[in-house]
Formats: C-alpha cells, sequence, structure tokens
C-alpha cells in the first residue's frame, strides 16, 4: 500500500511529503508536517542562515523515537533544482556532495528526507576553505545553569563592542547562546579560530569565575562555561538559526535581540512559538552581510597572548 503523502507548493516548486502525520517529537507530538509548516513559516530566515552554506544534515528517518543518521552527502533521489556543494575529507581521501541551500524548496526537500537540523559550514560556496562567519558558542558545563549563560552573553557582547564588532545572538536550542559575527573570507579555518580563542580568552579575563577557555573536559570546572573557540574549526558545524533540534519539545535556535538575553529561557522558541514571532519581527539576523568584521585586532589579541607564554591547542582539521 503506497505511502499517503501532501504536494507542498513552494514558490515555484511542488514537494511531495510522504507520511506526514508520522509524529516527529514524541514529547509535543508534533509531526512531520508540523515540522514542514514550521519551515515554511520562517522560510526567508532559515534560507539566510543557510544561503550557500555546504551543510550537513541531522535526519530522524523515524523520529527522534529512531536512530538519528549524521548526513554529510545529499540523499539520494534529490530533484535537479536541489543544489550541492563539493567538499573534500583529507582524512578520507574522499569527496562529498553536501547539500547547499539557494531556495526554500531545498529545505523542504530536506524535511521531506527526514531532517530535523540543519547544520551548516561558516563558509560559502564560492571558498569553502575561507569562513565568512566567526561563531561564538556559549557552552555550559554539566553544573553551569542558564543565569551564568545570560551573564557571559553580557560580557561578550561588552568584548564585542570594544572591539566593534556587532554580534548576532541566537540560543542553542540547547542549554546554551550562539554569537555570530560575520567577517570577511580572508583567513583559512585556523587563524580564524587562534583569532576565536584570543577572544574568548578576553572574556575569561572578564568573567573568570563564570568562565573557561580549558581545552581538556577534565581540566573544566563543571560550573562554569565554557568559550568554544573550537566551533570556528574546519568542518565543525552547529545548528542554524532557526533550525530545529532534536529534542522532544521541539526546540529551535532562535536569534533573539540583545536586550532579551535577561528575559528567555531555552525552551522559549519552539516550533509552535516561533511562527508567529517571525511574523511579528521577522529575521533578527537579516542584515547580518552589512556588518563585516575584520578579525586583525583579535589576532594582535593572539600575538600578544602567545607571546606571554600561551599556548594554542592543536585540533585535528583534516576531517
Amino acid at each position: 500500500m503506497p505511502s499517503p503523502f501532501v504536494e507542498i507548493e513552494v514558490d515555484n516548486r511542488v514537494v511531495k511529503v510522504t507520511n506526514p502525520d508520522r509524529v516527529y517529537f514524541p514529547e509535543s507530538g508534533a509531526t512531520k508536517r508540523d515540522l514542514v509548516d514550521y519551515y515554511l513559516a520562517v522560510g526567508p530566515g532559515i534560507v539566510n542562515a543557510l544561503f550557500e552554506r555546504p551543510c550537513m544534515l541531522h535526519r530522524f528517518p523515524k523520529g527522534l523515537a529512531g536512530d538519528k543518521v549524521h548526513q554529510k552527502r545529499l540523499p539520494a533521489g534529490a530533484p535537479d533544482w536541489v543544489e550541492t556543494v563539493e567538499l573534500f575529507f583529507p582524512r578520507w581521501k574522499r569527496t562529498a556532495d553536501e547539500l547547499c541551500v539557494t531556495e526554500l524548496g531545498s529545505v523542504i526537500w530536506a524535511v521531506q528526507m527526514s531532517t530535523v537540523e540543519f547544520h551548516p559550514w561558516n563558509s560559502r560556496r564560492a571558498d569553502t576553505e575561507k569562513p565568512d562567519e566567526w561563531r561564538i558558542d556559549l557552552d555550559p558545563g554539566p553544573e553551569c545553569d542558564f543565569a551564568t549563560v545570560q551573564r557571559v552573553a553580557h560580557v561578550a557582547h561588552e568584548v564585542l563592542d570594544d572591539l566593534g564588532a556587532v554580534g548576532f545572538p541566537k540560543t542553542s536550542g540547547g542549554s546554551g547562546l550562539h554569537i555570530y559575527v560575520r567577517i570577511p573570507p580572508d583567513h583559512g579555518f585556523k587563524t580564524v579560530r587562534r583569532a576565536a580563542l584570543a577572544f574568548a580568552r578576553e572574556v575569561e579575563r572578564r568573567a573568570p569565575e563564570d568562565v573557561t577557555t580549558a581545552w581538556w573536559r577534565k581540566d573544566r570546572d563543571p560550573a562554569q562555561l565554557f568559550v568554544d573557540y573550537n566551533q570556528n574549526a574546519r568542518d565543525h558545524t552547529i545548528a542554524a538559526a532557526y533550525s530545529v533540534r532534536g529534542f522532544g519539545d521541539a526546540r529551535v535556535s532562535a536569534p533573539i535581540r540583545w536586550e532579551e538575553v535577561d528575559a528567555i529561557t531555552p525552551y522559549d522558541f519552539t516550533i509552535f512559538t516561533m511562527p508567529e514571532r517571525f511574523a511579528l519581527i521577522g529575521d533578527l539576523h537579516a542584515d547580518i552581510d552589512d556588518h563585516a568584521f575584520d578579525i586583525a585586532p583579535l589576532l594582535e589579541w593572539a600575538d600578544r597572548d602567545e607571546a606571554e607564554g600561551a599556548e594554542t591547542p592543536d585540533v585535528d582539521e583534516t576531517a
């Protein structure tokens, strides 16, 4: 017996969505169709977040009750209008054609293929080895409360203001916060990561009781927050703005205003609450491309720190 389906019109595309009533999020009861409707509602925002970036997909073919698939290669059976970008992975000496979103139809097709989370690179198709996005990941330890995340977010904002950089915050969809800063695509991943570490150390200096930059988990206080500069390494990805996360309550990674930091919790933004918010305020990251920041001052901080004996931990960037 053929699977039930609906046909979704997306701009000038028609996407066939099978099993629309399958429950994907057991805790909330949200279905595959609910997931489709959410991404349609925030369409301009998710396309802006993913536009022309290589994108790894987190797929749940049976919903969250089943296994998660980390998909680098574009799933088989894609329409010819779904675009890709070829990436090379030195560790395996192989290439992969990853999804490269240029229109909302590609997002909806990926959802039809059971994608819940979208994890884009911080570089774009024009030069995948030169990031144009510096990512600040405020990652709380297992005993670190959200009040600490909020305090550190304000410290990070203060440092960004001192640098003259414009940061675009969002909830991670988990227990932390992310801040994105657009940068010119002038440097490789190692250089951007080095700059991100210099920033993290400055945040640590200003909030030493709350923040750690210790590389090894065993060296971190579980009640502290780790400013995870390693999210700027090659092939490291985090959930995009507006991406749904793989939690039963159907949480999403939600752009927020700086003045909202103290008022929100990680659980406020779901596929049910975000459409109305998006309709009212639009995409809070819409103008991120207009605020590129030259990381030269951060590289000067890195030079200073290294001259004073600070080490830059190695990371395997051969993935």
